[in-house]
């Protein structure tokens, strides 16, 4: 699908990219392609709200082709909230429509002198006046520019009221409520006045082997659809799992200070499907169906919770309100904020609150006592304003907890916040966020399934126990390997797809002729260009670290007294990747890798 769009906003001009060869065949697409794409761009010195910040869309060689759960494109750049790779992966519509005007990817510079949104209508660009649409929610400028356009089958993708205002958290939805929401780059997309990107087109999707690709794919949806994590996401959404993850002690409470608290099974996805489930939405071509669709008893349909917005927005705050979550996930879609960021900040500021550490003259007169649903929304919106004490919550964690002094008190690594996994109730977590190229992140690897038992040996990958320490370094390595092909090609994680299969639609999509090594090396490959951007960008070896209330052990619940062996875990870790003692990877590496020249 070449060439890619090239737009520059200052100029207001148009050009095409041809991605070299080599690079689409070393890094397949999405993430990893980005990261090749972008890595000459991504300095250090670099402002990520500047104009010359790039924004780079792509979709991924099986977006769009019905694959199994193939509907998804990724957005990259530099995080304002971590000056690193940055990085999120969506899912609906968006993706596949971009992919039907004969284009897999928009490249994004410059800044407009005024609010902008980019029409692309088949391979026909056009930038539009967006000064009526400024203040908008991410929901209500998909109808206004659907109408502007005449056409409901236009998708749209674009930031709320927290990217205009350049909040480091904020994020760009489309669809049902999906969200590029980690790592910011709803505030890059503000700091550059582009509003949204509406995309229509009809052209056909192409595959190397049409015939052959059909009769794989069917198979392979076939199969999914029977499989068992698949029936648990289908009927209990992302949070099917909640009960099980509470028992591990794997769910955090009253921001990671317990992991036992009362009611917490009406934090569930079974809970959800039991009182306000009403109907399930997919994205494009999904047999899943993990999308909830609610009603709260407004007599409404809108989109139910995912698992950290529940949690976030539950427990986290010590609250055991599905109907509260919901209401506050909608709030983070429409003002386009990350809800776990969002969630985690605010979670941060009760616990401040609980231990005396700021008070009712700091916030303005709300008192943050565990359970007040009530301050949590009041927040929530002077954070999205950038208003009274919400001014401070804008920034995120970190920021907040270096305002008070208690920077180490802060659940985050590298400027973003963690993710509702305690990794003391699945200790191959704390590797993953300590080393994920985004901070503390989920979705560069979902090990906590590994941790419950769900590896593949055709990868390569063991069972270890959930509480296991050095020997599940190369585990975990690997795993990661595995998610990062799955960012390049794009596949959701929640399709626990065979990797022989994927393997299979690969080759037949691409014309490729690969096996499961090469398929590997590829995955490996983008993960270490990664790393070498994120060293690039700053990043050291004394990066690689969790926040300090993880290293404490838990009073009580499923991990209870369990301690993770960090230091030994991170030093096991670096050898099974090959990276030297200060987490550099070595010259051999590199060049077993491609990546010498860099």
């Amino acid at each position: 699908m070449q060439p890619i769009l090239k737009i520059n906003l200052s100029t207001q001009s148009f050009e095409d990219y041809e991605i070299p060869a080599e690079w689409q065949r070393n890094y397949l697409g999405a993430a990893s392609l980005a990261a090749r794409i972008l890595y000459d761009d991504l300095t250090a010195e670099l402002n990520p709200l500047s104009a010359e910040s790039p924004l780079l869309i792509l979709t991924g060689p099986l977006t769009g082709t019905f694959g199994p759960a193939t509907g998804r494109f990724i957005v990259a750049g530099k995080s304002p909230a971590t000056g690193l790779w940055a990085e999120s992966n969506v899912g609906g519509f968006w993706g596949v429509e971009l992919r039907k005007t004969g284009y897999d990817g928009i490249w994004i510079r410059g800044k407009s002198d005024s609010p902008l949104y980019l029409s692309l209508n088949g391979n026909k660009p056009e930038l539009r006046a967006a000064d009526h649409l400024w203040g908008q929610d991410t929901y209500e400028i998909q109808e206004s520019i659907k109408a502007e356009t005449s056409s409901k089958s236009t998708k749209v993708f674009g930031i709320g009221v927290a990217g205009e205002n350049q909040i480091p958290f904020a994020g760009i939805f489309c669809d049902h409520g999906r969200a590029a929401g980690r790592t910011g780059l709803g505030a890059v997309m503000g700091a550059k006045n582009l509003k949204a990107i509406a995309v229509q087109g009809k052209e056909k999707i192409p595959v190397a082997q049409p015939e052959k690709y059909k009769a794989l794919r069917i198979a392979a949806n076939r199969s999914l659809k029977d499989e068992p994590m698949t029936s648990v996401m289908s009927d209990l959404g992302s949070a099917g799992a909640a009960e099980y993850l509470d028992y591990l002690g794997e769910m955090p409470k009253k921001y990671f200070s317990t992991s036992v608290f009362e009611g917490t099974e009406k934090i569930s996805g079974a809970s959800v499907a039991e009182s306000i489930l009403v109907g399930k939405k997919a994205c494009h071509g999904c047999v899943i169906a993990c999308g909830r669709v609610v009603d709260i008893g407004d007599g409404e349909k809108r989109k139910g919770p995912e698992y950290e917005t529940l949690v976030g927005f539950g427990p986290n705050l010590g609250i055991t309100d599905a109907i509260f979550a919901t209401r506050m996930g909608e709030l983070c879609d429409r003002y386009g904020l990350d809800a776990i960021s969002a969630s985690n900040t605010i979670g941060l500021a009760y616990s401040l609150f609980e231990r005396g550490i700021i008070s009712t003259e700091d916030t303005g007169g709300v008192s943050l006592n565990w359970g007040n649903a009530e301050a949590a929304e009041r927040l929530l919106h002077q954070m999205a304003q950038r208003e009274d004490f919400g001014a401070f919550l804008a920034e995120g964690s970190l920021s907040l907890a270096r305002r008070f002094d208690v920077e180490s008190q802060a659940v985050q690594v590298n400027g973003l916040e963690l993710a509702y996994h305690d990794p003391r109730g699945a200790s191959g977590m704390a590797l993953v966020y300590a080393t994920s190229p985004r901070g503390g992140c989920h979705n560069q690897s979902d090990y906590f399934l590994a941790d419950i038992g769900q590896v593949d040996d055709s990868l390569g990958l063991e069972y270890f126990d959930r509480h296991a320490g050095a020997e599940k370094a190369t585990n975990v390595a690997l795993h990661q390997d595995w998610r990062t092909v799955g960012n390049a090609l794009v596949l959701c994680h929640f399709a626990n797809v065979p990797p022989q299969t994927i393997l299979d639609l690969v080759n037949t999509a691409c014309g490729l002729d690969w096996d499961l090594n090469v398929l590997m090396r590829s995955g490996e490959r983008g993960w270490t260009l990664k790393r070498m951007i994120n060293l690039n960008l700053g990043l050291l070896g004394a990066n690689d670290r969790l926040p300090e209330p993880m290293l404490k052990d838990l009073p009580d619940g499923g991990a209870e007294g369990y301690i993770i062996p960090f230091e030994e875990m991170l030093s096991a870790y670096y050898i099974a990747r090959s990276w030297d003692e200060n987490g550099i990877p070595t010259q051999e590496k590199l060049e077993i890798l491609g990546l010498s020249d860099l």
